[in-house]
C-alpha cells in the first residue's frame, strides 16, 4: 500500500507528510498533557507517533529508488528482466517508468546483439565449411583443380563477400555515418543498369533463367534521391525477386507517379510468395521466409533489411503485397521532384 500514489508531486507530498507528523505530534502532546503524564514521556510517545506516520505515509515514495538501485545492479550482471513498481504519480514514480523503458530496451538490444552474433557466425561458418572442404579434396588429389571447382569456390567467396559488404552497410546506416547524396536524376537510366548488373550476375552464378521488364511512366520520371542508394534497394529488391522466381518466370520492375508528388517502385516476381504473417517480418535482420531455400542459394536475410533502412533515410516506405495471381510485389514510394 502506498497511500500517496495519487498525488503527483513529489513536493506535495513532503509537504503533507511533514504537516502530518507536526499534526499528530501536536494531538498526541496535548492528549499527554491532559491525562497528565511526564513531559518526557509525552515527548516521547509523540515523536515515536509522528515517526510510525511518517513510516506509513512515505511508504513507497523512495522504495523505487531502492528497487532501481537493485535492478541496476542486476543489469550490470547481464539481467535486464528486472522491472521497478511503478504506480506513484510524482516525479519518482515517472522515473521508474523511464528505468523500465530503457531496461525493455536493453533487454531487446541485448537479445538482437546475440541473435546477431548467432546468425553472422551461422552464416559465416555455411561457405567457409565449404571452402575448407572443396580446398581439403584438391589438397589431398580427391579432386581435380578443374573450372568447375574453382566456380563453385568463387560462389562461396562471393557470397562472404556480399555478407561483409551488407553487414558494413547496415552497421554504417545504423550508426548514421552513411549520409545521402541526394540529387535529381532520372530513375528508367537507373532502373535498366540495376536489371542490367542482376542479369548479368544471376548468369554468372547459374540462377533460375529469369526474364525482367522494366517499365516506366511516364518517360523521363525523375526522382530525388540519392542514386547510389537507390540503385542499392532495387538492385537488393531484384536479388530478392530473381532468388525466389521459378524457372522461366517473369519479374516485372515498374515505376509510376503518385498523386502525392511521390514515386512508387515496384518489383513483383512470380515466386511462392510471403505469407502475411511473415509481410512485416521479412524487413528484419537475418529473417527470411523461407529459411532452408535462401540458404542454399546464398540469401544472407540482409537485403530487404538494408532496402527499409536506405528508403526510410529518403523519407520513403516500403512494404510488401501479394503478387496476382501468385508471387510478391516489393512496392517503394519515395519523393520525387516536379522539374
Amino acid at each position: 500500500m502506498r497511500p500517496l500514489d495519487p498525488l503527483s508531486s513529489i513536493k506535495f507530498k513532503l509537504g503533507v507528510i511533514i504537516v502530518a507528523a507536526v499534526a499528530v505530534t501536536v494531538v498526541v502532546h496535548s492528549l499527554g498533557l491532559r491525562a497528565e503524564l511526564p513531559l518526557a514521556m509525552v515527548g516521547a510517545v509523540a515523536a515515536g507517533v509522528a515517526l510510525a506516520v511518517v513510516q506509513v505515509l512515505a511508504r513507497g515514495m523512495t522504495s523505487p529508488l531502492r528497487e532501481m538501485a537493485a535492478a541496476a545492479r542486476a543489469m550490470a550482471r547481464g539481467d535486464y528482466s528486472r522491472r521497478v513498481r511503478a504506480t506513484s504519480r510524482d516525479e519518482v514514480g515517472e522515473l521508474a517508468r523511464a528505468f523500465n523503458a530503457m531496461a525493455a530496451e536493453l533487454g531487446e538490444t541485448d537479445r538482437l546483439r546475440r541473435d546477431l552474433v548467432a546468425n553472422v557466425s551461422h552464416e559465416l561458418r555455411t561457405p567457409i565449411t565449404a571452402l575448407q572442404a572443396a580446398l581439403e579434396n584438391i589438397v589431398d588429389g580427391v579432386e581435380p583443380t578443374d573450372p568447375e571447382a574453382l566456380r563453385a569456390m568463387l560462389s562461396q567467396v562471393e557470397r562472404l563477400g556480399r555478407l561483409v559488404e551488407q553487414l558494413l552497410d547496415l552497421s554504417r546506416l545504423e550508426a548514421g555515418v552513411a549520409p545521402l547524396e541526394p540529387m535529381r536524376f532520372e530513375l528508367e537510366p537507373l532502373l535498366d543498369r540495376v536489371v542490367e548488373e542482376c542479369a548479368m550476375r544471376w548468369r554468372h552464378a547459374g540462377g533460375p533463367n529469369v526474364t525482367v521488364d522494366v517499365h516506366v511512366e511516364p518517360r523521363g520520371l525523375r526522382v530525388d534521391g540519392d542514386p547510389e542508394r537507390v540503385h542499392q534497394v532495387v538492385g537488393n529488391l531484384l536479388d530478392n525477386a530473381i532468388r525466389h522466381s521459378p524457372e522461366g518466370g517473369r519479374v516485372t520492375v515498374a515505376a509510376v507517379p503518385l498523386d502525392d508528388a511521390g514515386v512508387r517502385i515496384d518489383v513483383a516476381d512470380q515466386g511462392p510468395g510471403i505469407a502475411p504473417e511473415d509481410r512485416e517480418r521479412v524487413f528484419e535482420r537475418f529473417y527470411r521466409a523461407d529459411a532452408a531455400r535462401a540458404s542454399q542459394d546464398g540469401g544472407t536475410g540482409l537485403g530487404l533489411s538494408i532496402a527499409r533502412w536506405i528508403v526510410e533515410l529518403h523519407g520513403g516506405d516500403i512494404r510488401v503485397e501479394a503478387n496476382r495471381p501468385h508471387g510478391t510485389r516489393l512496392v517503394v514510394a519515395l519523393p520525387r521532384s516536379d522539374g
